[in-house]
């Protein structure tokens, strides 16, 4: 009733709010969240959320992340599933199966995993070029 119209609905209902996971900290087992997160600390389980996930230089993740977006800036050991864009920064280390939309990856970062491209498959999967077959049962050269 008393709302302020001005601001998003994602600020109105506490969704910009960003979970912060420190140095030092110690989290096992599971996360759910609709929020953004940025781990500085060690997260040992699974973290799934909505939002975007920012691993810092500090932070480890040590089982499976999912995620729309991610930035690494630390490492990540398992199965990482980001729907949109994944960022490797120069200090990132990334073990394990990578699943993802999009992949960024700066010069210094090490990317040591199975990686599946979700969008780019689909793309291939659809698209008909001119078969090559075809020119050299007519004895046509392309």
């Amino acid at each position: 009733m008393f709302t302020d119209s001005k601001k998003p609905r994602s600020q109105q209902s506490g969704l910009s709010q960003q979970n912060t996971i420190a140095q030092g900290t110690i989290i096992e087992g599971d996360l759910k969240s609709e929020g953004d997160f940025r781990i500085e600390g060690v997260i040992n389980g699974t973290l799934i959320t909505k939002g975007k996930v920012v691993i810092g230089t500090t932070g480890l993740v040590e089982g499976s992340l999912s995620c729309n977006n991610a930035d690494i800036e630390g490492k990540i050991k398992g199965k990482l599933v980001v729907l949109e864009t994944l960022s490797l920064r120069a200090s990132a280390n990334v073990y394990g199966d990578v699943q993802t939309g999009k992949l960024a990856v700066e010069p210094g970062a090490t990317f040591n995993a199975n990686c599946q491209m979700k969008d780019s498959v689909k793309e291939l999967k659809t698209e008909s070029k001119p078969s090559l077959q075809a020119s050299a049962k007519t004895g046509q050269t392309a």
